[in-house]
This record gives C-alpha cells, sequence and structure tokens, in this order.
C-alpha cells in the first residue's frame, strides 16, 4: 500500500426528510443563492421543500445548469452573486449542478479571467463562497469532494479543476428524490459510479485489500441494484444502496493508497465536449477499450475483479481477466450504455478530433504508469469502433 494522507470534512445528512437540516445547516442571516438544473426539483417538490427548510431567510434562485455545465452560463450565475452580494450557494441537483456550483463559488472570488481556474486545474483559487448541496441524482459524488468538471461551450474544451475552498460544507442525501428520474439518468448514473470505482481499481496490485475490497462491494451493488432500479424506481432501500454507492465511489476513500488510472475520464471527456454525449455513455464506450489497449499491464487486477466482483472461478488469469472485459460490457449494454462508437453514429471521424483536444489540453501522458499517449488513445479509440 503506498502512503496517503486522507481528509473529507463534508457533513452529510442522510435519508428520508433530511432537507429540513437545512434550517441548521446555512446560518440565519446568509444570503443564499439556490442553484439548479432543468427545473425537475420544481415538479416532484424538492424545491417546495428547500423553500420551507429556508423560511425566513434570504434566498434567490439561478436555473438552467446544463448537463456538463457551461462556463457561459455560469458566468451569468456568478454576476449575480457579485451583483447580490450573495454570501452561501446551496446547489440542488445531481453532479452538473453541484460542479457547476462549485465553479461559481469560486469565479466569484477569483481575481481575473475565470477560465484560468480551469487552466490551472484549480490551483489558483485562494477563497471560494460556501457552498452546500441538496443532492437528486446518484451518480458522480461531486457532493462529498472538491473536484468539478466544467465546459466552455464556445470552444468544445471539457476541464477540471479540484480546490478544497469548493468542498461542500454539507451535503443531503435523500433518496426519495431520484424516484422521477428517468430511465436514462438512472443508468447513466450507475455506469458512472462503476466506472468511478473502477479508476481507482483495475490498475495494478499493491496488496491494498482494504481498498480493493472496498471497491469491490461498491462494484457488487450497483450490479445487483442498477437494474433493479430501472425496474423499480420507487424502492427506497434500493435508491438509497445506490445513492450512497455513488458518494463513496468519489469521495477520497477508494483512492487512498493505491495506483488510479483515470485515461478513460480524459479520453471521455473530450467526446462529450465534441459530440454531445452523456459523460456516462462515453465513459461505458471508453473503459474496456482502455483495458484492451492495456491489458498485459492491467491482466492481474482484471483476474482479481473477475473473481470477487463476477465469481469467475475457472480458467487461466488471462481466461478470467478477459472474461471481466466481457462482463462488463454485458452489464454496461443491461443498462442501456452501449459501448461502441458507432451505437451513436460516431466513428473514425472523431478518433484524429479526441487526439487533438488531449493534446491541446497537455494530458498526453494518461493512465496509471503516464504511458498512454495521444497515439495510444486513436489505438483505444479504433478498439471502441
Amino acid at each position: 500500500m503506498n502512503n496517503f494522507t486522507y481528509f473529507n470534512p463534508t457533513r452529510i445528512h442522510f435519508g428520508k426528510g433530511q432537507i429540513a437540516k437545512l434550517a441548521e445547516e446555512i446560518p440565519a442571516d446568509a444570503k443564499v443563492l439556490i442553484t439548479y438544473g432543468g427545473g425537475s426539483i420544481k415538479k416532484n417538490g424538492v424545491l417546495d421543500q428547500v423553500h420551507a427548510a429556508l423560511a425566513g431567510r434570504s434566498f434567490q434562485e439561478f436555473g438552467g445548469i446544463e448537463a456538463n455545465p457551461h462556463f457561459e452560463t455560469l458566468m451569468q450565475a456568478v454576476a449575480v452573486v457579485k451583483a447580490e452580494s450573495i454570501d452561501y450557494i446551496l446547489a440542488v441537483g445531481g453532479g452538473s449542478v453541484i460542479d457547476g456550483s462549485k465553479f461559481i463559488a469560486a469565479a466569484a472570488r477569483y481575481e481575473g479571467d475565470a477560465w484560468e481556474i480551469l487552466q490551472t486545474y484549480g490551483s489558483k483559487i485562494s477563497d471560494a463562497v460556501p457552498l452546500g448541496t441538496v443532492l437528486t441524482l446518484a451518480a458522480t459524488g461531486s457532493e462529498m469532494n472538491n473536484g468539478a468538471v466544467i465546459t466552455k461551450a464556445e470552444t468544445q474544451d471539457k476541464l477540471f479543476f479540484f480546490s478544497p475552498f469548493v468542498q461542500p460544507r454539507f451535503s443531503i442525501l435523500d433518496p426519495v428524490t431520484t424516484y422521477t428520474l428517468p430511465a436514462r439518468q438512472i443508468a447513466n448514473g450507475v455506469v458512472d459510479a462503476f466506472v468511478h470505482t473502477l479508476e481507482q481499481y483495475t490498475t495494478y496490485p499493491v496488496k491494498a485489500k482494504v481498498q480493493d475490497r472496498f471497491a469491490e462491494g461498491l462494484l457488487r451493488t450497483l450490479i445487483e441494484e442498477g437494474p433493479v432500479a430501472l425496474a423499480h424506481p420507487q424502492d427506497y432501500d434500493v435508491r438509497a444502496n445506490l445513492m450512497w454507492t455513488a458518494t463513496m465511489a468519489l469521495n477520497g476513500t477508494l483512492s487512498t493508497g493505491v495506483p488510479t488510472d483515470w485515461a478513460t475520464h480524459m479520453i471521455g471527456h473530450e467526446i462529450t465536449a465534441l459530440c454531445g454525449l452523456d459523460h456516462a455513455q462515453t465513459l461505458a464506450i471508453v473503459q474496456t477499450a482502455v483495458w484492451k489497449h492495456k491489458f498485459a499491464a492491467k491482466q492481474a487486477k482484471l483476474a482479481q475483479y473477475a473473481e470477487r466482483v463476477f465469481d469467475v472461478r475457472e480458467g487461466s488469469e488471462e481466461q478470467k481477466a478477459r472474461a471481466a472485459i466481457e462482463q462488463t460490457e454485458a452489464f454496461f449494454t443491461a443498462m442501456g450504455n452501449p459501448v461502441r462508437l458507432s451505437a451513436y453514429g460516431l466513428g473514425e471521424e472523431v478518433i484524429d478530433k479526441v487526439a487533438a483536444k488531449l493534446t491541446e489540453h497537455g494530458h498526453v501522458a494518461l493512465g496509471e504508469h503516464s504511458d498512454i499517449t495521444p497515439e495510444d488513445v486513436k489505438q483505444i479509440l479504433r478498439l471502441a469502433l
């Protein structure tokens, strides 16, 4: 196991009715900006609960934050924060709303061009407006980490940043808020959390038994509960398990003391920015293609994954590793996320564009060994055709 330092200061309120905890978390004299996405929280009663919890406080709203939040939209919210002297941001939504709100929080107190926050991966952030969240979609884990991914629509750039200044002070996780999600978002959330876990697990062995077993437990939970959530979207226990799994998949716990990959995410980000696919759709396409390309380096961990997650007991290490790839592709497909570019009408024409964007962004040494170049990415994407 590698050395590590671990700290996570986000307070979690989990379960039915916990939105009422907002009254305890947000200072009574705060000027609050409630941020949200397309407006589903107005239809499913979540916004009404938020309003009730904030009764007597000063608040206003900013809606319309996109999936893969746009820099251009977020800068409009930054203007509101500055003009209205907002001193607390409450993100009500899924990972995109939370990611966008993290950027708003940082950009509102940033001197200079706010795009520099992304260009420098958050290293120049020295302050941010305090942030809390009400989660309505289990997927990204953004409710309990300090990272965010933002898209500049004008230039088709999708970049990420990290900063302890945008770590949510608290997050409220009520599984009931996810009951009305469409099947596509349920599936995307499961696949997103699944690949988050894989990125921190399917690398190479470092004898980190706790992290491995934790990751394997999360993966098995997603395999068990994901299809059930599609069939029975209002099963509280299923939605609760998925919500907590997605949070634990990317709150920093799994990555302690182990190598991590993230090549699938880096490649997937560029596909989303260039082609408009959902984030999880790109992950399902790219993940197993990365494994196929780096098969020898990942064989040992893939075989362990096959044994412990998919109960593959027969065959050599190589055979088990190949079974892991087949089983993973079958799971993604069963969740409604195809594993080929061609399923979305995409082909060779995207390959050079993706590699060029990675080069432009300086992402030229991907993977746990930093040995996946843009030329390797081209080969990976050909495996995903």
